[in-house]
Order: structure tokens, then C-alpha cells, then sequence
């Protein structure tokens, strides 16, 4: 009761709301940027501008006209925080969509939070502050001296100038804060169009592609001729960074010492590693694209390249599965999650897998109830009864596995919990347990000893701390002649390289629409390769030159004879023309399949026979269809043709579609909850237009209820106002058609 008075009586001085706004938006950040281990000047810097700037933006101003933007701030904040716990990175604009989402938080965290003392320290501070205004609402409170405003000014124009002449490779969320970054990037874009007037009719001259996209099989064969292996076997661990590998961190001297997975490191031991591998997205379809079809995806939010191969029919022949079938191998795809989440049910069997499965094969129980499927063990178990089942052909095989058990929000037994400090830590230690004993299995079952296995990820979840960490891949390979290998591959290589390099193995043709070299020769130059992660555009230029590029196209470039390093000597930075020259590179790479963005035509329904369940947990993982990711062009029009019965007469189903935008629900006329029955099934045609361009763009078809559904059309057609086709029959259930 003391304690309680003696704030009453505090919170009563003149003072109090200054000194209380003062602690809520410049003590508490600094020192919660503190405690997240983000210390960094130019953060601490960010921090005092920002604050001082709601300072004197919210001092003397009504509680009720100041609380909405106190709330928005701190929410920002929180959710910044909670994105760089589950992915590594802070936001760039285009995730401000998502950010202010709550459902983007409870997908990425689980229904809790990471931080949840952060968000309790705002929430405190925020009370104080209320606090402050309601016990002495008639108190009046000193106003700031006249020269104020200039203090944000000042700590603002500080940042820029350290930021210019003694800039840092740290990561964005050590150096910004999210309100400065996006105020960054807007003085950016001014930037660069006030530098592109005064340059006046300078034309951009198109930048050389050919040693980012050219096949290179130039280098001197490891293998004196086609490799000991009948059989292939790729691994891919989701998020896993090339770091968590000990060969790795000793091969590249990184001071990132933590042993998250010493098993998979003992491993390494027995392989050829790859220390400097570039991986060159964020995003699980876009990493599968890039190995299995030796080519760089968008490097933007656009429709995913295998998404836009669903309208072609001859690149998607060059892809690897494609092209191992061809020459005589069963090929088959096994992930642990649902198959309809990216149209991975259609991706697959069209660039060449003969057998495509997802969560619905397994049989086996699980050991950790996840909503994005099985758990690493349990996935492991019914992956080694599947190579049981492939052992017993005549014919050699190709089988490709996706895990998903370290897609946020981690989750591991309750023991692993408690052994580490973070359930993504036990998440990654539950992996390299469950992977180890698959590979123990498989060599006493003898399949090493005629299996080419390759271990790798389908990108990084990014370290705090760890310089590129969100582009540091891994590629470790098991093959039955590795001592004919080295055991660390020097070089620079990345997922664009790894189906040439499978083929290469093999001794087989590969196909020149491949780009990148083959992991199983040795190179005498240098190489061009391209990342772009964590709201960085990276190119190494193969000469010595590592150039990063920045939110507001601001580059930096460094002496670095590789792409991933500890550290690299800052030689310079510019903007202007050569900034362009990078970006023009990437825009290059993102190139369409198709001939022209409009016109779109793509089916995702199909015969499938969908179980449903007894409520909607996740829009993600409970997704019945695959249209996530599309871009739609400015001007174009969009029309979609929906089809869904319930299969069994005596079942309802409740079906309900959403549309988001960066993954947060956007709104385009569509009805609430429908029930649907077999003898009623649901026909839907509807439309809307696109002002503005559209990226990142995902339908997501929700249902419950007894039995199953069939979905056999989901048609969704992009075209220009007035160039309106029909939009006929279904199409095939495998293939869409591009005007």
C-alpha cells in the first residue's frame, strides 16, 4: 500500500508525464535493445531518434490522441522483434502489411511469443504513461524547450552520416529501428529519382547475364568417370544455415561457435562439404525450385517460377527429376507437411516425379502434435520404410525429402525444451537427432554404399549475429566413392548448381537451359552468383568483389575472394547508375517463364478426394488448394472459377475463402462460411480488377466438417480489360494453359 501511494503521489508532480513518456519511448527501447543482444551504435543511435522524435510529436498532447500511435509504435516493435526470432530478419515495406496482422504473429510464434517480457515492458511503460494522465488530469505539464525539434533532426541527420562514412555490415535490425527504416526508404526512393533527373537521358546499359546464367562444365572431373552410385538421394532440411555445421565453420574461421547439431557435424566428416554456399531466397518453394531445376527464382515477391513452369511444357523437361526419369530412374518426392500448401501436389509430378506424396502417407503415429505436419522423428521413420520399399526395385530411384519440424513455430518434446535455451534450438537439436539415426539406418541397411546422398536446406532461418547467415547454406554429399573427394570443396556454389551437379555425377547430358557448375569438378576462376535475403540484394562478382545492396539501393562492396566470410574489407559504396547496374541483374534473373505476365491461366483443382477437419486451425497449413504467391499486373483483371462438393452424401462441409496480400487478408467482395453437400456443391465465379500491382497475392480455400471435399476447379485467369477469353472446361488437372 506504500509502494502504491507513493507512485500515486509521484505520477501527481508536473513532471510525471514527461518523465513518463520520456522512460516509455527512449529508456525502454535502449534498453531493451540491450537485452536482445542488438547492440550496435548506430541502433542505439536509431533508437534516440525515433523517441526523441515521438517526444516532442506526442508531449502536452490529449492521452487519447497520443495512445493510438503509442500503441501502433509499440506494437511495431513487438512484432519487428518476433520476425527476426522466427526468421532472421527485420521487415522490409512490403512486410508492413503482415506485421500489423495478428494472425501473421500467432502463425509465427505458435499462439505465444518469443519475447513475451518484451511485449510486458512496453505494456508496463505503457500503463505508467496512462497512469500519468488519469491521476492528475488537471495537472498541467512543463512544455519542452523551443529548440526541441531539432534534437530528432540532429540524431537523424548523425545516423545518416555514420551510416556514410563509416557504414556496417551488421544486420538491419542491429542499425534501425522498424519507423526509421521505413523513413530511410522513402528518403531512399526520393534519392534515387532526384539522382536519376540529374542524370538526365542516361540509358542504363543492360547488364552482361552470362556468368550468372551460363552453364559452366569447364572445370577438371573429381571422378575419373561417371560416379560408384545407382541411386540419389536429397535431403532437405527446412532452414537449416550452412553454419550449423562444424566442418563449415571451421573451413570459413566463423567465431559462431554454438553446436546446435554435432551429429549431422560428425557426419560431415565422412563427406565433401561445401563451406560457401549461397542460398539464394527466402522461401521454401522458391529453394525446391532453384535444386531440382538448376535456376534462380524471382528474386522479389512475384509468382513463383514453379508456379509459372505449370504453363510450360518443355523447360520443366530439363528439370533434374525430369531428366533422371528420362534416363531410366524412378523418381519420387516425400515431404512431411500437406502437398496443396504452393501447389506442390501439381509442381512436382510436372517437373518429373513419378511419385509425389505428402503428410496424408504416412501412417506411422506421431511423436509432437505440429500443425504444419510431422515431426522430424515420426518423418524420418516413414522415409526409411519408403527406401525400404524402393530397395526392393530392380529399377535405380531418385527420392527427394522435405522436412519441415524447424518451420516457426518450433516445437520439440518437452525434454529437448528443457535442454535448450529456445524452442528453435530444440527444434534444430530434435532434427539432427531424428536425421542422424535415418543415416545410421540407412548404412547398416548397406544403401550408402550404392546411394549418392546430398544433404542441404531449402533456405536459413537466419543466426542472430552471424554475418550472411540468412544467404549461408550447406551442401553436404555421401557418396560411395568419396575417396576420390575432397573432403572440403573449395569454391563459391549454390542451389543453382546442385541438379547440374547431381547429372554431372551420373555422367549424364545436361541440359543447356541449367545455369551453374557442377559440384563434382574443380574450377580455376571465380564464378558470379546471386542472394537475396533478409532485404539484401548480394552479388559476388568472381574476381574478388562482394557488393550488398540495401533497402533504399544503397551499395556497399567489399574485398572478399568468396561469398560467405566472417569478415570483408570495406572498399566503398555508391548508389546511382552502378547501384541500378545490380538491381538490373537481379530484375534479369526474375525474368518470366511465360512470354508475357498477362493472360494468366492457372488450374488448381483436381479429383483429389480431401479430408476435412473438425475446425480451422491455421489459414496456411490448412490450406485445400495451392494458389499462394501470385503476382497480378497493374491494370489487369482477375477472374476465378471455384468448384467444391463433399464427397459422401451423408457429410456436410463448411467452406470459406480467403484472399491475402503479403499474408494479411485483403478484401475483394467474397461471401462468409458456405455449407456444402454432395447433392449442393459450391460454383463460384467471381472477379475483381487490379489497380495497382498485385504480389505476394494467395487464395486460401478453408473448410470443415464430416468426410471429405473435392475440389476439381479452381481456375484462376489474369488478362487485360477487354482480351477476356472464356473460361471454358477445367482445365487438366496437372497442366495449365498460358495465352
Amino acid at each position: 500500500m506504500y509502494f502504491v501511494n507513493k507512485l500515486r503521489l509521484g505520477l501527481q508532480q508536473p513532471y510525471a508525464r514527461l518523465i513518463a513518456l520520456l522512460g516509455l519511448v527512449l529508456v525502454v527501447p535502449l534498453c531493451l535493445r540491450a537485452a536482445l543482444g542488438w547492440s550496435n551504435p548506430h541502433g542505439y543511435l536509431s533508437d534516440l531518434a525515433i523517441g526523441s522524435l515521438l517526444l516532442v510529436l506526442l508531449h502536452r498532447r490529449p492521452w487519447w490522441l497520443a495512445l493510438p500511435v503509442l500503441l501502433a509504435w509499440a506494437f511495431l516493435t513487438v512484432a519487428s522483434a518476433e520476425l527476426v526470432s522466427a526468421v532472421g530478419r527485420l521487415p522490409n515495406v512490403s512486410d508492413v502489411h503482415y506485421l500489423i496482422d495478428p494472425q501473421f504473429l500467432e502463425n509465427s510464434t505458435g499462439g505465444g511469443f518469443a519475447q513475451p517480457w518484451l511485449a510486458a515492458s512496453l505494456l508496463v511503460a505503457l500503463g505508467v504513461w496512462l497512469l500519468s494522465h488519469w491521476l492528475a488530469p488537471s495537472t498541467p505539464s512543463p512544455s519542452l524547450p523551443r529548440h526541441a525539434w531539432s534534437a530528432p533532426l540532429l540524431l537523424l541527420i548523425a545516423h545518416w552520416g555514420a551510416q556514410h562514412l563509416q557504414p556496417t555490415d551488421a544486420d538491419q535490425w542491429r542499425v534501425y529501428n522498424l519507423p526509421h527504416q521505413l523513413m530511410a526508404a522513402g528518403t531512399g526512393n526520393v534519392q534515387m529519382a532526384v539522382e536519376e533527373w540529374l542524370e538526365g537521358d542516361v540509358v542504363d546499359v543492360p547488364p552482361q547475364m552470362a556468368g550468372l546464367v551460363q552453364l559452366d562444365l569447364d572445370g577438371q572431373r573429381l571422378l575419373a568417370g561417371r560416379g560408384q552410385a545407382r541411386n540419389v538421394l536429397v535431403i532437405a532440411l527446412e532452414g537449416i544455415p550452412g553454419a550449423y555445421i562444424g566442418a563449415n565453420r571451421e573451413a570459413l574461421h566463423s567465431s559462431y561457435q554454438e553446436d546446435l547439431m554435432p551429429r549431422l557435424s560428425r557426419w560431415a566428416q565422412r563427406g565433401m562439404n561445401t563451406p560457401d554456399y549461397v542460398l539464394h531466397s527466402h522461401q521454401t518453394i522458391r529453394g525446391l525450385y532453384a535444386m531440382l531445376c538448376g535456376d534462380y527464382d524471382k528474386l522479389d515477391n512475384g509468382t513463383p517460377k514453379g508456379v509459372e513452369m505449370l504453363t510450360q511444357s518443355a523447360r520443366n523437361q530439363d528439370c533434374l527429376p525430369a531428366q533422371l526419369r528420362k534416363n531410366g530412374f524412378a523418381t519420387h518426392y516425400l515431404q512431411g507437411a500437406g502437398l496443396r500448401f504452393m501447389a506442390k501436389d501439381k509442381i512436382m509430378p510436372h517437373i518429373g516425379f513419378d511419385t509425389t506424396l505428402g503428410l496424408e502417407w504416412f501412417t506411422n503415429a506421431s511423436y509432437l502434435d505440429f500443425p504444419w505436419g510431422k515431426d522430424d522423428k515420426a518423418f524420418f521413420e516413414g522415409a526409411l520404410d519408403y527406401v525400404g520399399q524402393l530397395k526392393k526395385q530392380k529399377q535405380p530411384w531418385m527420392l527427394t525429402l522435405l522436412t519441415v519440424g524447424t518451420h516457426q513455430p518450433y516445437s520439440a518434446p518437452e525434454d529437448y525444451l528443457q535442454r535448450y535455451d529456445t524452442p528453435k534450438q530444440a527444434a534444430v537439436g530434435y532434427l539432427d537427432d531424428a536425421l542422424d539415426q535415418f543415416l545410421s539406418d540407412l548404412e547398416r541397411q548397406g544403401v550408402l554404399k550404392d546411394t549418392l546422398v546430398v544433404i542441404t536446406s531449402d533456405e536459413s532461418h537466419g543466426i542472430d549475429g552471424v554475418r550472411l547467415a540468412s544467404s549461408w547454406g550447406f551442401n553436404l554429399t555421401l557418396a560411395p566413392d568419396q575417396a576420390q573427394l575432397p573432403h572440403i570443396k573449395p569454391g563459391v556454389y549454390g542451389h543453382v548448381d546442385l541438379s547440374t551437379s547431381i547429372l554431372d555425377y551420373f555422367a549424364l547430358p545436361v541440359p543447356a537451359t541449367l545455369s551453374g557448375r557442377s559440384l563434382f569438378r574443380d574450377y580455376a576462376t571465380g564464378r558470379e552468383i546471386m542472394s537475396y535475403t533478409n532485404g539484401n540484394l548480394r552479388y559476388h562478382d568472381g574476381q574478388g568483389t562482394f557488393t550488398e545492396c540495401d533497402f533504399q539501393q544503397r551499395c556497399r562492396y567489399y574485398a572478399s575472394e568468396g561469398f560467405i566470410a566472417e569478415r570483408a574489407k570495406l572498399l566503398g559504396q555508391y548508389g546511382g547508375q552502378r547501384a541500378r547496374q545490380i538491381a538490373a541483374r537481379a530484375t534479369a534473373l526474375d525474368q518470366t517463364l511465360m512470354q508475357t505476365p498477362l493472360n494468366q491461366r492457372y488450374q488448381f483443382g483436381s479429383p483429389a478426394s480431401i479430408p476435412l477437419q473438425a475446425q480451422i486451425k491455421d489459414d496456411w497449413a490448412d490450406n485445400l488448394i495451392g494458389a499462394q504467391y501470385l503476382e497480378m499486373p497493374k491494370g489487369s483483371h482477375t477472374r476465378v472459377r471455384l468448384t467444391v462438393r463433399s464427397v459422401d452424401s451423408q457429410d456436410n462441409a463448411y467452406i470459406l475463402l480467403k484472399t491475402k496480400e503479403f499474408e494479411r487478408d485483403v478484401q475483394v467482395g467474397l461471401p462468409a462460411e458456405m455449407l456444402v453437400t454432395a447433392d449442393q456443391p459450391l460454383e463460384m465465379d467471381f472477379s475483381f480488377d487490379n489497380p495497382e500491382s498485385r504480389k505476394a497475392f494467395s487464395f486460401h480455400l478453408l473448410g470443415y466438417g464430416t468426410g471429405a471435399v473435392e475440389v476439381s476447379d479452381f481456375s484462376v485467369i489474369t488478362e487485360l480489360p477487354g482480351q477476356e477469353e472464356p473460361v471454358g472446361e477445367t482445365l487438366d488437372d496437372d497442366t495449365a494453359e498460358s495465352s
